[in-house]
């Protein structure tokens, strides 16, 4: 099952933009979604995550305050607000869903997608 994500771009430091996946209607049950990034020449590192049963929500501290996840009113659907973008933000951002509850390990998440660049300038 692949995911697609969307919404990435260019934008100027200190500006937003608004990702959004979503996973194939095939997918049932509980879900958890998350967004991981890889920044170039760096190892993918999770960024935020969210349950869909009890919607509680998970950032990564580089994050946290700037950036929002949450889910649209169709099942499948994750949106991930970005604001203040800074240029270390830069990264091909990807989601991706796993049954249950969120993971920070992307290894555990059976179901991924394609990412979506993000390049933010200085």
């Amino acid at each position: 099952v692949q995911l697609q994500a969307s919404g990435g771009g260019l934008v100027q430091a200190g500006g937003s933009l608004r990702l959004s996946c979503t996973a194939p209607q095939r997918t049932s049950g509980s879900l958890a979604m998350a967004w991981f990034r890889r920044a170039p020449g760096k190892e993918r590192t999770f960024v935020a995550a969210i349950n869909w049963i009890d919607d509680i929500t998970q950032y990564s501290d580089s994050v946290k305050g700037r950036f929002t996840i949450s889910r649209g009113d169709t099942k499948n659907t994750v949106y991930l607000q970005m604001n203040n973008l800074k240029p270390e933000d830069t990264a091909v951002y990807s989601c991706a869903a796993r049954a249950g509850l969120f993971s920070r390990d992307y290894g555990s998440y059976r179901f991924r997608g394609q990412g979506t660049q993000v390049t933010v300038s200085s």
